[in-house]
């Protein structure tokens, strides 16, 4: 078997932040609840392990008792849910991803220029629940070419597109082609709305999906950029599964001399993907060969309402930022010895 392993894979930027956030929160303070409103990120294996060490995930902000601690999750909250936070006196800590907030601010921006806006994205995702709560009344959200004719537009000369984060690259054209079709002077961003860890992901599926007779994507079920991977690996006629981690993998996926791509939504956990990895070295004899696409160097800064805890406890969070960075890839992880590196 060769095991075709995508890089960049697994967390990015914003994922790393938003859990480094919650790690920060835990040592700092050891002895005071910490509630997460909504999953940090959209996995499984990490909430359960912020659970284990004592986290409690809300979806409602008065389930958190007053004045308590409370971490707003990656994908952003609407002002409702911080006016509630608010009046509960709770301390808040804002992890949202900063790509997530850049839409927010371009939201506000256009409601009050006066535009309608029409978001691409999936409605009861939490992303975008809270960019729409920004100005719900100048906000629709368009899933399809579908919704399209539902529409109500005032004034097709006053009218803007804003995009998830999260979206399929392929899908969102789709859907950006048929808004200009029916609205020819709509307004588009100035710069893409989708982030630069969910274009990579795609790309590097789009590029070697095509070589390989099965593609893996690790990540849950409830993450949006990971379920875009196995569909675009599937609209190029490959086969393709979303597992959460090795137990989900079937034996009657595999023969022998397969090529397998391997990649993970951003979200994931390097460890689960290096845990399937060693498992299909060691059922089926594989190699691995690393697949570069494009090295991300992306970081970002913890947020001000952390270093303002930090400073509080006596720790100096100057310059801190975080950046996370390709692992390395050994044989103890992985069980990969020799590694071939494919070109990039």
């Amino acid at each position: 078997m060769r095991i075709l392993l995508a890089n960049p894979r697994g967390f990015c930027a914003g994922v790393g932040m938003a859990i480094e956030v919650v790690d920060q929160v835990l040592a700092l303070c050891p002895d005071e609840p910490i509630y997460v409103y909504h999953e940090i990120v959209h996995n499984k294996h990490v909430v359960r392990r912020f659970e284990e060490r004592g986290v409690t995930f809300v979806e409602d902000v008065g389930e958190v008792p007053e004045g308590a601690i409370v971490i707003f999750s990656a994908h952003g909250v609407s002002p409702a849910v911080r006016d509630a936070a608010r009046a509960r006196n709770l301390t808040t800590i804002d992890a949202t991803c900063p790509l997530v907030t850049k839409v927010h601010m371009e939201a506000i921006r256009y409601a009050r220029q006066g535009y309608q806006i029409l978001l691409i994205g999936h409605a009861d995702h939490q992303e975008v629940v809270g960019t729409r709560g920004e100005a719900p009344d100048a906000i629709q959200v368009v899933e399809s070419p579908d919704d399209i004719p539902s529409l109500t537009i005032h004034d097709p000369d006053k009218l803007t597109y804003l995009t998830q984060t999260t979206l399929s690259v392929d899908d969102a054209e789709v859907i950006i082609s048929a808004l200009k079709r029916a609205f020819p002077n709509i307004k588009a961003p100035p710069t893409s709305d989708i982030c630069y860890a969910t274009t990579n992901r795609q790309a590097a599926v789009r590029q070697h999906a095509p070589e390989c007779d099965l593609v893996l994507v690790v990540g849950s079920q409830n993450s949006s950029n990971s379920k875009r991977l196995t569909e675009i690996a599937e609209h190029q006629g490959v086969p393709a599964h979303l597992i959460d981690d090795l137990t989900e993998l079937d034996p009657a996926w595999f023969s022998p001399d397969q090529t397998v791509f391997v990649t993970a939504g951003a979200s994931a956990p390097e460890y689960l993907v290096a845990d399937v990895c060693k498992h299909l070295i060691e059922t089926h004899g594989g190699t691995i060969e690393l697949r570069t696409t494009v090295n991300e160097d992306v970081e970002f800064q913890i947020p001000k309402s952390l270093k303002d805890i930090m400073r509080q406890t006596g720790v100096d969070p100057s310059q801190r930022r975080i950046r996370v960075t390709p692992p390395e890839i050994t044989a103890d992880a992985y069980g990969a010895t020799p590694l071939t590196v494919g070109a990039t």
